[in-house]
């Protein structure tokens, strides 16, 4: 059979036939390949934002990079695990400052995520049942997440200024709540300023993704327990907590990941310097990095940061997946 002959054959072969597939196939391909074209702009993005400065924060972290090689920082010489060392040293200055800033900063996150959590539900099961002004409150709780971090906060420090803030304003001169106005955004109440702070504005996400949760809940379930004679407290806990628990479990890493690496809250509620009460891991990162000049060292605590959330959302993990499925069991 000639060449052509084998051609006319293939193309006069009924569909089904071992013909028609192999012709069939290049075009099966290329439509399995369709999507993963079209996520290859958004991979070499993420490749460069997030994979290639990671890369280069390691390196960083086994040299001795200070201000001296900042214009050239490949000539920076090897310090191997020197710069490890010095930030876990807590008998030294470095290590004992970056240990204060790590158990403020699991205080503060713990506090946050908590209170944010607890307002949340709390706003969400308010907001279940249909009233009227139902749609305007759900607006006005989700203000604070939807204004820009720093507008925000700015207004947060001209609320905790000392002479003419509002918070004293309001405390000291109003309800008379202490002797004298309060310094908030210096010495150990700075610590309560940035929760504030924090909690205002992370609940409202909390806020919105119980209530998304709460859409998907029978609510023959709630009509069942209420001809069983079970109180609101009853079928929150017996009904609403339980069938939240896949949700709050997403919500809770997500709110302990984001408020451990704040930085933007911090840095505009204090500055470069943050007092010690309120002095986060990821501002003490950027004040040794940026402040003392000392990459190689601000690269090390970023990489130990980096271990300590892989190991916590990992741990995390293991635990609400081995739950679930004894759950399920």
């Amino acid at each position: 059979m000639t060449t052509h002959t084998l051609e006319e054959s293939v193309a006069k072969s009924p569909p089904g036939t071992a013909a028609s597939s192999a012709r069939r196939r290049p075009g099966r391909i290329r439509r399995a390949g369709l999507p993963y074209l079209l996520l290859l702009p958004a991979l070499v993005l993420e490749l460069l934002v997030h994979l290639v400065p990671m890369v280069i924060g390691i390196v960083m972290s086994f040299k001795e990079l200070t201000q001296f090689y900042i214009r050239d920082w490949g000539t920076a010489p090897w310090s191997g695990l020197g710069n490890y060392r010095l930030s876990v040293d807590f008998h030294a200055p470095v290590g004992a400052a970056l240990l204060h800033s790590f158990l403020v900063t699991v205080g503060f996150t713990l506090l946050s995520v908590a209170l944010c959590w607890l307002i949340g539900t709390a706003a969400a099961l308010f907001l279940q049942d249909t009233f009227r002004g139902r749609g305007l409150l759900r607006a006005l709780f989700l203000v604070p997440y939807a204004l820009p971090v720093y507008a925000a906060v700015i207004t947060w420090v001209f609320m905790f200024q000392h002479d003419n803030g509002l918070v004293n304003h309001v405390l000291h001169d109003q309800l008379h709540i202490g002797a004298k106005p309060a310094f908030w955004l210096i010495g150990d109440n700075s610590f309560y300023a940035l929760l504030t702070v924090s909690v205002w504005k992370g609940w409202p996400f909390a806020f919105l993704v119980v209530t998304a949760g709460l859409q998907n809940i029978p609510g023959e379930l709630y009509e069942a327990a209420a001809l069983d004679g079970a109180g609101m407290w009853q079928r929150i806990r017996r009904i609403t907590l339980p069938s939240l628990r896949p949700v709050n479990q997403v919500l809770v890493l997500v709110l302990f990941l984001w408020t451990f690496n704040d930085f933007n809250t911090p840095y505009v509620l204090f500055g470069r310097s943050a007092p010690e009460a309120a002095d986060l891991v990821s501002v003490h990162i950027y004040q040794a990095s940026f402040v003392t000049w000392n990459f190689g060292t601000g690269s090390a605590m970023s990489v130990l940061l980096l271990l300590f959330l892989l190991v916590v959302t990992g741990g995390y993990l293991l635990a609400t997946t081995r739950e679930r499925r004894t759950s399920d069991v």
